[in-house]
């Protein structure tokens, strides 16, 4: 367990974890009240309901149930943010957990800190820029970071032209932040292997397609990497951890069900240029593939906000992401500290289902340690169980259905 430190925390200010959508089962949430509730400061929550495993931790003061989808007006957030700030009734930290709450919370920044909330001073437009696929491409054109080949198109003959003449498979993703809920054009992450695949699910595009179509890095020439980090009003990482991802779910290109701490000092450089120059401040969650076939990493994904998987990261003065935050924003000194290589990171929901699939397809990451350091669960903490078994009770249906669905996938196979 990672609670006993002696980091010199203001326990008068408070935390608040913000989400907009409904998501329930987020172990990010449940991870940063428990980081920073273990060190006695006061934990509140936004959560769908009083029965979500954020709610049953034992370090939350109070859930706050207000269930959103993110076609809100962002008048009407903020003021449901306001109304949350009058009844915790002290200085707190915000801590988003999705894109959307992080650009919410940016271009609010006033009248969010005129009501006691404390959060990073960046560039209002640059979280949605960040969040958005289009926006980070351009981005990192500007400042010469590599990342997959892409096309953004503006209408339905930009989408048959490029069925036409594309090389398949391509990836598909929902382009900007808030219109992945409000108007998904894709169900997250989607692999489409021919053209007439492509062309079948483009028409319910419509004449605007919000969708970014991206050159697909083989899984066998590519290796997945995780950098998380909290960034200083200077742009200057405060704290920075590098690690592999091994499987997530779905596979290749959903959330992290698996990863390690390892050592990338070439990658934590890129990192460190690219907040620098861009001029980000906060904590970031950043995705990136190394391609074996030119020996570059391509930033597939620059997450303006809190990572789910964050607590596989914590330094040796027991230091992470979150609680760079918070030391940081309430004027504490964050303590210098190595990562701890070779930790591991499990969900133990999505593993299993994550472990048949890429055992079929072969993956392997040749970074990944050979034997763990320790283990970090992504749920089950012997001194907060109750988000475990709240998991376990909303998640049982779903878990099993998709368990038969690989079962039945695997059989058919051998026949």
């Amino acid at each position: 367990m990672a609670g006993s430190t002696s980091l010199d925390v203001d326990r008068d200010v408070a935390g608040l974890v913000v989400k907009i959508g409904d998501y329930p089962l987020h172990h990010g949430g449940v991870g940063a009240i428990r980081s920073l509730g273990r060190l006695g400061v006061p934990m509140y929550a936004i959560t769908e309901d009083r029965h979500t495993p954020a709610a049953a931790s034992r370090y939350l003061r109070r859930a706050f149930p207000w269930r959103t989808t993110g076609a809100e007006d962002p008048e009407r957030l903020v003021d449901g943010l306001l109304r949350v700030a009058r009844r915790i009734g002290r200085p707190t930290v915000m801590i988003p957990t999705d894109e959307e709450a992080a650009v919410l919370l940016a271009e609010h920044q006033e009248p969010l800190r005129a009501a006691g909330f404390l959060l990073p001073p960046v560039e209002p437009g640059l979280p949605r820029r960040l969040a958005s696929k289009q926006g980070l491409h351009e981005l990192c054109g500007e400042h010469g970071i590599a990342s997959p080949v892409a096309a953004f198109p503006e209408s339905a003959a930009d989408v048959a032209r490029f069925a036409a003449t594309a090389r398949f498979p391509v990836i598909a993703k929902n382009r900007e932040a808030f219109t992945r809920r409000s108007r998904p054009a894709v169900n997250g992450t989607t692999r489409i292997t021919t053209p007439d695949g492509l062309r079948e699910l483009a028409r319910d595009w419509g004449e605007k397609p919000g969708v970014i179509l991206q050159e697909y890095l083989p899984r066998e020439d590519a290796e997945d990497w995780i950098v998380h980090a909290y960034v200083d009003r200077d742009a200057t990482p405060l704290a920075l951890f590098t690690g592999v991802k091994v499987r997530s779910w779905p596979p290749h290109a959903g959330m992290t069900a698996h990863a390690y701490v390892v050592d990338n000092p070439e990658l934590a450089d890129l990192a460190t240029r690219f907040v620098k120059e861009i001029g980000f401040t906060g904590v970031v969650d950043l995705d990136l593939r190394f391609d074996r076939r030119d020996g570059r990493y391509k930033l597939l994904d620059f997450n303006p906000r809190m990572g789910a998987q964050f607590r596989l990261f914590e330094s040796g003065a027991g230091v992470d992401v979150v609680r760079a935050l918070h030391l940081d924003l309430t004027g504490r000194r964050v303590p210098e500290g190595e990562q701890r290589a070779g930790h591991r990171f499990v969900v133990e929901n999505i593993d299993l289902p994550a472990l048949l699939a890429y055992r079929r397809s072969g993956y392997t990451t040749p970074h990944a340690p050979a034997r763990a350091s320790g283990t970090e669960p992504a749920w089950w903490a012997a001194d907060d169980p109750w988000p475990f078994f709240t998991m376990l009770a909303r998640t049982v249906r779903p878990g099993a259905k998709h368990l038969y669905q690989l079962w039945r996938t695997s059989r058919r196979g051998t026949k």
